[in-house]
């Protein structure tokens, strides 16, 4: 079974890097790999993909060497456990409330002793079964990961009873959610959100487990890595279309002699 990247930095004690991936842009998965980041964020909860693109998509990402982690807003375990099955390294779950959300979706992913994850072992996850099962349910287990966003009052307030759940890996931020519940800017400088995020942090370091949320700079990541966050995201399609095309925009109405809007004036839309 491939090993996750994921999984090798947070052994390391070392920041993930992860970009998100709103559509399927086939080179994306290889030039994030160049770049250095270690996963794309592919968004299948505010976007549509359809299973074979996703598979697709799989497969590149183990051909470029570089994880997959799949935010899916299913809570059935068929889809979910279909996902690991067709080469996805780590899976992110919006909207865990509470220990109860936790469990089951831990009880969906996992495979025995710390779930009840459906037994396949054909899948691109294991080789195609070209090499057997031996060894197949740990390897899953240990290299699979799964991260549950906190992103309501709910949520922070049961952060560490999510936390202590046996075979959650990560908690992650979303600040888009969660600053809209807690009736706030989507900015970290405002109390609300960094006692949030605090709290989040807390409950990490107790139980062991990685934290993390997007970040929008240079300062943001900085500070992040001294909070302890080891699942940081940074950029995607999405970002970088809107932000390049408008700077494109510019030069060829320089060139024209047309009329330049400063692309740094337009408004902006920040990914979760």
């Amino acid at each position: 079974m491939r090993a996750s990247r994921i999984r090798q930095r947070l052994r390391n004690d070392q920041v993930a890097r992860i970009a998100c991936m709103y559509y399927p842009t086939m080179m994306m998965p290889a030039h994030a790999a160049q770049a250095g980041f270690d996963a794309l964020w592919l968004d299948n909860e505010h976007n549509a993909w359809d299973r074979r693109e996703i598979q697709r998509m799989l497969s590149l990402h183990h051909l470029a060497d570089i994880d997959c982690i799949v935010r899916t807003g299913s809570r059935n375990p068929t889809d979910l456990y279909r996902l690991l099955e067709d080469g996805a390294s780590a899976l992110l779950i919006p909207l865990v409330n509470s220990r109860q959300d936790a469990q089951d979706l831990v009880r969906a992913v996992k495979f025995p002793p710390l779930g009840q994850r459906g037994v396949d072992g054909a899948g691109l996850d294991n080789g195609f079964g070209l090499n057997g099962r031996d060894g197949y349910f740990a390897a899953a287990n240990r290299e699979t990961v799964l991260i549950v966003q906190i992103e309501t009052p709910e949520a922070v307030a049961a952060v560490d009873e999510i936390a202590a759940v046996p075979g959650i890996d990560g908690l992650f931020i979303g600040p888009g959610d969660l600053s809209l519940r807690l009736n706030c800017a989507m900015d970290w400088t405002v109390p609300a959100m960094l006692e949030a995020q605090t709290r989040v942090a807390a409950a990490a370091a107790r139980n062991r487990v990685a934290w993390g949320r997007p970040a929008r700079s240079v300062d943001d990541i900085r500070a992040l890595c001294a909070a302890g966050a080891r699942l940081i995201a940074h950029g995607s399609d999405f970002g970088s279309v809107s932000a390049m095309l408008p700077q494109f925009g510019a030069k060829f109405n320089e060139a024209l002699g047309l009329p330049v809007v400063n692309p740094a004036s337009r408004p902006t839309v920040h990914s979760e």
